[in-house]
């Protein structure tokens, strides 16, 4: 996430994913759709110059997310989504350097609500529990941003680290659970491009590696995606 920049104090943001999965071998039946309706704040607290060596920013960020598809997230690993309700908030510190050079250093907690499932009972954390629904570990998360950006090109590489408040172990010779504790060290490397002639929109290309992690694979990703962004 880059500084908030151009003077703007406020930016307000929104995705709405569709997301599919699909497995490279075996039985698992992948599943497609729209998967949460995220809406955040992103407001830049203070910006103070330091003479020669750039310039310090406070940026604060909140979101809330509502699912919007009609997915099951009782099928890990081919669910698209969790089917929980979320709010988070952040909390930046951002050096913005000479010749488009910056660090941000975030930290971040997210409040996660509970889940329903289509079953009336269900085995996690070596307990049964006879009840359609799941209560749901909270999130927190660090990460650290070397980038740069100039002239409608943004190129960050981020290291960023996730802990889970709760939740259990999968079970051996069991399917991963939408409680589930998922830890994990993940390095993530995007480029971002504003269209010269279309301002509005910014393209993104990204990929990521999982470097390690408790019931989270050792993956590898790549997205691409198109933003829609305007200006308060």
């Amino acid at each position: 996430m880059p500084p908030v920049g151009g003077g703007v104090l406020l930016n307000v943001l929104a995705s709405l994913p569709h997301v599919r999965t699909r497995a490279s071998s075996g039985v698992l039946r992948g599943q497609g759709g729209v998967q949460d309706l995220t809406v955040g704040l992103k407001y830049r607290a203070f910006s103070t110059p330091l003479t020669h060596v750039g310039t310090l920013h406070g940026i604060a960020v909140v979101s809330g997310t509502v699912p919007m598809g009609d997915y099951t997230p009782d099928f890990y690993p081919m669910s698209i989504g969790s089917q929980s309700r979320r709010a988070t908030a952040r909390a930046m510190l951002s050096w913005d350097g000479p010749h488009g050079v910056y660090i941000n250093g975030t930290t971040g907690y997210t409040r996660r609500g509970n889940v329903r499932l289509d079953r009336a009972a269900y085995f996690t954390d070596g307990q049964l529990v006879m009840s359609r629904e799941v209560r749901m570990p909270d999130v927190r998360d660090q990460s650290i941003t070397i980038g740069y950006q100039r002239r409608g090109l943004v190129v960050p590489v981020v290291l960023m680290r996730q802990r889970t408040l709760g939740g259990g172990d999968i079970r051996r010779q069991d399917m991963p659970f939408v409680s589930n504790r998922m830890d994990y060290t993940r390095v993530d490397a995007r480029v971002q491009y504003v269209l010269p002639r279309l301002p509005v929109v910014t393209l993104h290309l990204g990929a990521s590696h999982v470097l390690r992690g408790r019931n989270v694979g050792q993956s590898t990703s790549v997205m691409a995606a198109l933003l829609l962004a305007g200006k308060l």
